[in-house]
């Protein structure tokens, strides 16, 4: 059974690059569900939050009610096609918002009502009262008792126990997770299935906030806000509109004092050609287009402006335990002090242990089981005459053990760090052997971490057993995907609280650039803020509450979905699959945002110049003959081509619209290049694209009445 989805995820081969092109996203189904929401998009309210194409809309108004003032073949065919063109463009924002309407309905369905089993008291142990309760009445703090085949009510983390849970109606992923107290994969998600076992969970969020309630208002795009760039480009985009606008509304006294009267549905018609109406209309799209890109890759996004800042990232920074490595630690071998029977020192391991309520404190009592036979003692108070007294494990003394006292005297078993311990045997004058030591040094060059095992006997000094090692296993593939990475310009970054050793082994393997070892969370922010104060970007990656304040200096959090909630909390991305290499994706992504915009504005402004050099000689061709030299094109009138641009301008939008769902393929590449094939195949596109087009339609509207 996999314990972690996300090592499921990293098995497919890391050297096939992620597939960012979605199927069927402009198709029949999408455009007849989306209509309604057309509809209520031509709301000039909704209109008027879009400067360019708020302008198509009031000169398709002006026009339609100049159509019927004075009625002509050109007035009508301007004004339908102005309309059309205003259609597109909402059709294309209502396609996008559309696809995470129905990914939004899809995660309603795992909305119940569920009953849940609250602990009235708050008692951890069995005699604790339990009062049946909905789940909308659950506040943050109280515990419920969820048991399997049981729905879990609300999102919290487990405070006691272990168990299998089904979360296929958040993640789509049929494969259970383990989640258990102690770790950090101790959150849980309302709505999902208790599948084996029991336990006890600790509500975290209030009803109406719960995780599942933030997934349906993200895809549904409500809290989506404009990101700077995007920001930017709309006052770049307003900006050449009112420069167009000026330059139309001069266009009137010049035709009149050429001696021809200006035609105020011909300037309107103008004016809508030449403003960046295409990438106007398609700028929503691409946005919405690419956090939805991130739903299907089971990633949310908080925000679109983490969305970009995944395409610009510098740094990435990922922590080791459950990030780079296979979760938590397990105990894989035992290496006794010389003359310590091996049995013994297994004895006294499993023993220390069992007040170790830690997934490395329950592995080391399992090794010792199945390895070496030691069956776990009764938690009874007493063993035969002596007296055990559990000492806890505390992150202060970094130990756990247990106490023996009897009539005669009293021995004292612990286990711990190695340095926490040493210092334990040196306080009573005891010492360290050499033999130990070289274990404990080579495990650590091996990548493991070595605990120590010690017993104290009244009256003489304390003496080391022997070492536990505990192993850490690097999830496959990840060396191919740290060189992924690196192709993409992206410095990689382990950074853990293990000791230096542990870490350069554990980096050596993963292929990671850099690490960090013995890190606080304090000096994980200090890291991140100086790569800040550098001008470079950084991502970080992880999963535990010690990884929160990170997470959330990071300009992309990228949290775990099996990690605890304070993570979940201050990262601005959740994955929902758990795979810390799913980043390669996100950057791709947001690499594929930003280009896609790049490349449709290029096209955008290129089309328009090619426009405005296509149209004008027509349209004054009549007045002054010598310009018919720059109509290449051979336009057959003013008329025509006015028509025959107005229905490019919103034809093109039609054929670029799935281009913006899609977003223009990312392949690893200089920046120079990208620039290079941007502006050959979108600028040089946009220039002729405009050429070619008006002239075919030309050839077909030049017999339409009215046309010259």
């Amino acid at each position: 059974m996999d314990t972690d989805r996300g090592a499921s995820r990293t098995e497919r081969d890391p050297r096939h690059e992620p597939e960012l092109v979605s199927r069927g996203a402009f198709d029949l189904r999408s455009l007849v569900t989306s209509m309604p929401l057309v509809l209520r998009k031509l709301n000039p309210r909704d209109q008027a939050r879009n400067p360019v194409m708020f302008v198509v809309f009031l000169g398709a108004a002006v026009t339609t009610v100049l159509a019927i003032l004075r009625p002509s073949w050109f007035s009508w065919t301007v004004a339908a096609w102005l309309w059309f063109t205003v259609v597109f463009a909402a059709l294309a924002e209502a396609v996008a918002e559309g696809r995470g309407r129905a990914q939004a309905e899809s995660l309603r369905k795992i909305k119940r009502d569920t009953v849940a089993r609250r602990l009235r008291d708050g008692r951890l142990g069995d005699g604790g009262v339990i009062d049946e309760v909905l789940g909308g009445a659950l506040r943050v703090g109280d515990l419920i008792v969820v048991e399997a085949g049981e729905v879990i009510a609300g999102d919290g983390d487990v405070v006691d126990g272990i168990a299998t849970v089904d979360e296929s109606a958040i993640t789509g992923e049929s494969a259970p997770v383990v989640r258990e107290s102690g770790g950090d994969r101790s959150a849980v998600t309302g709505g999902t299935v208790v599948l084996s076992d029991r336990i006890i969970v600790k509500i975290t969020t209030a009803p109406g906030e719960t995780f599942v309630d933030r997934m349906i208002a993200l895809v549904e795009g409500a809290d989506r806000k404009k990101t700077p760039n995007e920001i930017a480009l709309d006052i770049l985009l307003t900006s050449l509109t009112i420069i167009f606008l000026l330059a139309v509304v001069a266009v009137g006294p010049m035709q009149q004092y050429a001696g021809r009267s200006p035609d105020p549905v011909g300037l309107i018609a103008l004016l809508v050609c030449l403003i960046p109406t295409t990438i106007g209309a398609l700028l929503s799209s691409i946005g919405i287009a690419g956090m939805d890109r991130l739903v299907q890759r089971n990633v949310l996004a908080m925000s679109g402006r983490a969305v970009e800042a995944a395409g610009d990232i510098d740094t990435l920074l990922m922590d080791k335990t459950g990030t780079i490595t296979d979760g938590n630690r397990r105990a894989t071998a035992l290496h006794p002090a010389p003359g310590v029977p091996v049995d013994e020192l297994a004895r006294v391991a499993s023993e220390c242990s069992l007040a170790d309520d830690t997934p490395e404190g329950r592995s080391i009592v399992e090794l010792c089981r199945t390895s070496y036979g030691v069956e776990p003692v009764a938690a009874a108070p007493t063993v035969g005459a002596a007296r055990r007294e559990v000492v806890a494990f505390t992150a202060q003394t970094r130990m756990s053990g247990v106490d023996l006292h009897d009539a005669e005297a009293t021995v004292v078993y612990r286990k711990g760090a190695a340095d926490a311990l040493g210092r334990w045997v040196a306080d009573s004058a005891g010492t360290v052997e050499p033999a130990v030591l070289a274990d404990v040094e080579r495990i650590s060059t091996d990548g493991g971490t070595p605990l120590l095992v010690g017993v104290h006997e009244a009256g003489h000094p304390a003496r080391v057993l022997g070492v536990i090692a505990l192993s850490d296993v690097v999830k496959p593939g990840m060396t191919a995907r740290f060189a992924q990475l690196r192709s993409m310009g992206i410095r990689t970054v382990m950074v853990t609280g293990d000791n230096p050793l542990t870490a350069r082994a554990i980096a050596a393997e993963a292929g990671v650039d850099d690490f960090v070892a013995e890190a606080t969370p304090e000096e994980k922010l200090a890291l991140i803020r100086s790569e800040q104060q550098a001008g470079r970007l950084v991502a970080m990656t992880g999963d535990g509450t010690n990884d929160a304040p990170a997470l959330a200096q990071a300009d992309v959090g990228l949290a775990m979905n099996t990690g605890t909630s304070a993570a979940k909390e201050a990262g601005n991305m959740v994955d929902l699959d758990s795979d810390p290499t799913k980043l390669i994706e996100v950057v791709a992504i947001g690499k594929q945002l930003l280009i896609t915009r790049g490349a449709l504005t290029t096209f955008s402004l290129a089309n328009d110049l090619a426009k405005y050099f296509a149209i004008l000689p027509a349209m004054f061709t009549a007045v002054h003959p010598q310009l018919d030299a720059l109509n290449i094109m051979r336009l057959h009138s003013a008329e025509s081509a006015m028509v025959s641009a107005v229905i490019f301008n919103a034809l093109i939008i039609v054929a670029l619209i799935p281009l913006s769902l899609r977003g223009v393929r990312y392949r690893p590449s200089s920046a120079s290049k990208l620039l290079g094939r941007n502006l050959l195949v979108y600028g040089l596109g946009g220039v002729l694209a405009p050429f070619v087009g008006i002239w075919l339609i030309d050839h077909v509207v030049r017999f339409l009445p009215g046309m010259g």
